[in-house]
Protein backbone atom coordinates (compact mmCIF):
# COMPACT_ATOMS: atom_id res chain seq x y z
CA UNK A 1 0.00 0.00 0.00
CA UNK A 2 2.86 2.68 1.02
CA UNK A 3 4.74 2.01 -2.85
CA UNK A 4 1.39 2.46 -4.54
CA UNK A 5 1.01 5.58 -2.74
CA UNK A 6 4.60 6.73 -3.56
CA UNK A 7 4.36 5.95 -6.70
CA UNK A 8 0.90 7.70 -7.27
CA UNK A 9 2.76 10.70 -5.92
CA UNK A 10 5.90 10.48 -7.77
CA UNK A 11 3.33 10.12 -11.27
CA UNK A 12 1.52 12.92 -9.84
CA UNK A 13 4.54 14.96 -9.52
CA UNK A 14 5.80 13.80 -13.08
CA UNK A 15 2.68 14.99 -14.67
CA UNK A 16 2.05 18.33 -12.69
CA UNK A 17 6.06 19.68 -13.96
CA UNK A 18 5.14 18.27 -17.26
CA UNK A 19 1.78 20.46 -17.47
CA UNK A 20 2.97 23.58 -15.75
CA UNK A 21 5.97 23.34 -18.74
CA UNK A 22 3.43 23.35 -21.70
CA UNK A 23 2.06 26.88 -20.26
CA UNK A 24 5.42 28.31 -20.50
CA UNK A 25 6.99 28.15 -23.78
CA UNK A 26 10.54 27.93 -23.79
CA UNK A 27 13.01 29.99 -26.37
CA UNK A 28 16.61 29.56 -27.18
CA UNK A 29 19.08 33.02 -27.86
CA UNK A 30 21.97 31.38 -29.83
CA UNK A 31 24.97 33.75 -29.44
CA UNK A 32 28.29 34.04 -30.35
CA UNK A 33 29.33 32.50 -26.64
CA UNK A 34 26.70 29.70 -26.32
CA UNK A 35 23.12 29.50 -25.46
CA UNK A 36 20.59 30.52 -23.17
CA UNK A 37 17.10 29.03 -22.33
CA UNK A 38 14.08 31.74 -21.08
CA UNK A 39 11.27 30.34 -19.93
CA UNK A 40 8.40 32.80 -20.98
CA UNK A 41 4.91 33.49 -18.44
CA UNK A 42 2.30 34.11 -20.49
CA UNK A 43 -0.38 33.57 -18.18
CA UNK A 44 1.61 36.48 -15.90
CA UNK A 45 2.46 38.67 -18.90
CA UNK A 46 0.84 37.79 -22.27
CA UNK A 47 0.73 40.75 -24.22
CA UNK A 48 5.16 41.08 -23.60
CA UNK A 49 5.33 37.49 -23.98
CA UNK A 50 2.98 37.50 -27.10
CA UNK A 51 4.79 40.18 -28.58
CA UNK A 52 8.24 38.84 -28.03
CA UNK A 53 6.95 35.66 -29.71
CA UNK A 54 5.64 37.51 -32.74
CA UNK A 55 9.23 39.12 -33.11
CA UNK A 56 11.01 36.00 -32.78
CA UNK A 57 8.62 34.39 -35.51
CA UNK A 58 8.93 37.44 -37.98
CA UNK A 59 13.08 37.11 -37.68
CA UNK A 60 13.85 40.05 -35.80
CA UNK A 61 16.41 38.91 -33.96
CA UNK A 62 18.38 37.10 -36.45
CA UNK A 63 21.96 38.48 -36.57
CA UNK A 64 20.62 40.69 -33.45
CA UNK A 65 23.40 41.67 -30.98
CA UNK A 66 23.82 42.51 -27.19
CA UNK A 67 25.10 46.01 -27.27
CA UNK A 68 24.94 47.33 -23.69
CA UNK A 69 26.09 46.27 -20.15
CA UNK A 70 25.87 47.41 -16.21
CA UNK A 71 28.31 46.04 -14.19
CA UNK A 72 30.62 46.95 -11.72
CA UNK A 73 33.80 47.23 -12.95
CA UNK A 74 35.77 47.13 -9.16
CA UNK A 75 33.93 43.69 -8.26
CA UNK A 76 35.22 40.57 -9.17
CA UNK A 77 33.57 39.18 -12.27
CA UNK A 78 31.40 36.02 -10.30
CA UNK A 79 30.42 38.48 -8.30
CA UNK A 80 29.00 41.28 -10.70
CA UNK A 81 25.37 42.11 -11.01
CA UNK A 82 23.49 44.55 -13.79
CA UNK A 83 22.20 43.56 -16.78
CA UNK A 84 23.01 42.79 -20.03
CA UNK A 85 20.26 44.37 -22.95
CA UNK A 86 20.58 43.49 -26.60
CA UNK A 87 18.43 43.37 -29.84
CA UNK A 88 18.16 45.46 -32.64
CA UNK A 89 18.23 49.14 -31.66
CA UNK A 90 20.03 49.71 -34.63
CA UNK A 91 18.27 48.19 -37.55
CA UNK A 92 15.34 49.48 -39.14
CA UNK A 93 13.26 46.45 -38.14
CA UNK A 94 13.44 47.64 -35.35
CA UNK A 95 11.69 50.73 -35.53
CA UNK A 96 8.72 48.74 -38.39
CA UNK A 97 7.93 46.87 -34.95
CA UNK A 98 4.75 48.02 -33.06
CA UNK A 99 4.91 48.77 -29.61
CA UNK A 100 3.82 46.69 -26.76
CA UNK A 101 1.35 47.79 -24.17
CA UNK A 102 2.75 48.10 -21.03
CA UNK A 103 2.66 45.02 -18.09
CA UNK A 104 4.13 46.48 -15.05
CA UNK A 105 5.45 44.11 -12.51
CA UNK A 106 2.77 45.41 -9.80
CA UNK A 107 0.47 43.88 -12.65
CA UNK A 108 2.13 40.79 -13.20
CA UNK A 109 4.01 39.73 -10.08
CA UNK A 110 7.06 39.56 -12.00
CA UNK A 111 9.78 40.60 -10.14
CA UNK A 112 13.46 41.77 -11.27
CA UNK A 113 15.66 38.78 -9.84
CA UNK A 114 18.79 37.43 -11.52
CA UNK A 115 17.76 35.57 -14.85
CA UNK A 116 14.80 37.51 -15.63
CA UNK A 117 14.14 38.71 -18.88
CA UNK A 118 12.45 42.20 -19.14
CA UNK A 119 11.42 44.92 -21.98
CA UNK A 120 13.62 47.61 -22.41
CA UNK A 121 11.71 51.03 -23.03
CA UNK A 122 11.65 54.90 -22.16
CA UNK A 123 8.02 55.47 -21.58
CA UNK A 124 5.46 52.68 -20.85
CA UNK A 125 4.13 51.68 -23.91
CA UNK A 126 7.08 52.30 -25.91
CA UNK A 127 8.87 48.89 -25.81
CA UNK A 128 9.36 46.74 -29.15
CA UNK A 129 12.35 45.09 -29.57
CA UNK A 130 14.54 45.73 -27.33
CA UNK A 131 15.46 43.41 -24.10
CA UNK A 132 17.49 42.85 -21.21
CA UNK A 133 18.53 40.71 -18.93
CA UNK A 134 19.38 40.86 -15.17
CA UNK A 135 22.28 39.44 -13.37
CA UNK A 136 21.54 39.42 -9.33
CA UNK A 137 18.32 41.16 -8.10
CA UNK A 138 17.75 44.36 -9.88
CA UNK A 139 14.41 45.39 -7.51
CA UNK A 140 15.13 48.99 -8.93
CA UNK A 141 13.52 48.03 -12.45
CA UNK A 142 10.20 46.76 -10.62
CA UNK A 143 9.21 50.34 -9.17
CA UNK A 144 11.36 52.21 -12.24
CA UNK A 145 13.10 54.68 -10.17
CA UNK A 146 16.28 54.23 -12.20
CA UNK A 147 16.09 55.94 -15.64
CA UNK A 148 11.84 56.41 -15.93
CA UNK A 149 10.47 58.64 -12.73
CA UNK A 150 6.87 56.84 -13.77
CA UNK A 151 7.22 54.50 -10.95
CA UNK A 152 5.69 51.56 -13.81
CA UNK A 153 8.85 49.37 -13.84
CA UNK A 154 10.10 47.40 -16.56
CA UNK A 155 7.93 44.54 -18.41
CA UNK A 156 9.25 41.51 -17.17
CA UNK A 157 8.04 38.22 -18.74
CA UNK A 158 10.41 35.54 -18.25
CA UNK A 159 13.36 34.20 -16.67
CA UNK A 160 16.37 32.16 -17.65
CA UNK A 161 16.42 28.27 -16.77
CA UNK A 162 19.33 27.62 -18.08
CA UNK A 163 22.36 29.82 -19.51
CA UNK A 164 23.51 32.16 -16.41
CA UNK A 165 27.22 31.55 -17.10
CA UNK A 166 26.51 32.54 -20.65
CA UNK A 167 25.41 35.64 -19.50
CA UNK A 168 28.00 36.27 -17.12
CA UNK A 169 30.41 35.21 -20.22
CA UNK A 170 28.84 38.27 -22.22
CA UNK A 171 28.73 40.97 -19.19
CA UNK A 172 31.97 40.42 -18.71
CA UNK A 173 33.28 41.32 -22.40
CA UNK A 174 35.23 44.51 -22.47
CA UNK A 175 33.26 47.59 -22.01
CA UNK A 176 33.56 51.16 -22.26
CA UNK A 177 30.48 52.86 -19.78
CA UNK A 178 27.27 50.73 -20.79
CA UNK A 179 28.12 49.67 -24.12
CA UNK A 180 30.56 46.58 -25.35
CA UNK A 181 34.05 47.66 -27.10
CA UNK A 182 32.58 44.68 -29.81
CA UNK A 183 28.47 43.70 -29.88
CA UNK A 184 27.95 39.90 -28.38
CA UNK A 185 26.24 38.23 -31.39
CA UNK A 186 22.77 37.19 -31.44
CA UNK A 187 23.08 34.37 -34.15
CA UNK A 188 18.90 33.93 -33.04
CA UNK A 189 16.36 33.32 -31.24
CA UNK A 190 14.18 30.45 -31.70
CA UNK A 191 11.35 28.20 -30.15
CA UNK A 192 12.35 25.24 -28.38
Amino acid sequence: MKNTLLLALFCFSIFSCRTANKSEPHVIINTSLGDIEVALYPEKAPKTVKAFLENIKAGVYKDAVFYRVLKDENVPPEYNTGLIQGGMYNNHHAQERPFIEHESPKQTGIMHESGTISMARTTPGSASTEFFICIGDQKQFDSSNRGNSDGLGYAAFGRVVKGMPVVRKIQNKRSSGDRFDEPIRINNIEEK
